[in-house]
């Protein structure tokens, strides 16, 4: 009895059993958790399999629905219920032991298992409002917009932005496709942050500028 599955990735190396919370409506959230956190992919990395089995721990609490265990065969692995989930990057990639007729779970809201997550972790660890940001274009920030930031103590604190440019030194590229298809290399003006400042100039410094396409910004009042 239960709702079962097994997480694994592509390589086959280890497995996380769950007695309980198989579904997909658990499993989904429970990777974006780990992503949001900035743990690194258990595809990749092994602190990602020990930062997942933690998050699960906690969420279920006691001794017991979780275990880890060195994967052998998929026949094996297979516990029924939900099967095994291969997930790469922190996503689903394929589903392995669906039985025919097998319908997916949609029980549990995905908003709501995240901050189901982020209640069963330590205080000091949770994600908290950073759950309530909204993501944007960077090309759509403005002067005043909260934007949460990625810190070096692998936690997200936000931000005001402050200003647009470019660093005075190790400046920001950007590729973008120009002519005849071809990518090219620029520089625009990005948004920075009140973040780490130099004599009040938050400008000089390359951590203060907010990279890639989109950004997380508390919603606006």
């Amino acid at each position: 009895m239960g709702n079962r599955a097994v997480i694994t990735t592509p390589e086959r190396k280890l497995g996380l059993y769950l007695h309980w919370n198989g579904g997909r409506d658990t499993v989904e959230p429970l990777l974006r958790y780990c992503e949001l956190k900035g743990y690194r992919d258990p595809a990749k990395d092994d602190y990602g399999w020990a930062r997942m089995c933690q998050v699960m721990g906690n969420f279920f609490g006691g001794t017991n629905s979780v275990g880890i265990m060195p994967y052998t065969t998929d026949e094996r692995m297979d516990p029924g219920d939900n099967g095994i989930y291969v997930v790469d990057g922190w996503k689903i990639v394929d589903r392995i032991g669906l039985y025919d007729g097998f319908v997916e779970q949609q029980e549990y809201d995905f908003d709501q298992m995240l901050r189901d997550f982020d209640r069963s972790m330590p205080e000091e660890e949770r994600l908290g409002e950073f759950l309530d940001s909204v993501e944007v274009p960077v090309g759509e920030l403005r002067i005043g917009d909260e934007v949460w930031m990625f810190s070096h103590y692998d936690d997200w604190k936000a931000y005001p932005i402050v200003g647009f440019g470019q660093p005075e030194f190790n400046r920001i590229s950007v590729w973008v496709e120009g002519e005849n298809g071809k990518t090219e290399v620029t520089y625009p003006d990005l948004p920075y942050v009140a973040w780490m400042d130099h004599d009040g100039d938050f400008s000089w410094n390359s951590n203060n500028y907010v990279h890639g396409p989109m950004a997380r910004i508390k919603p606006r009042g």
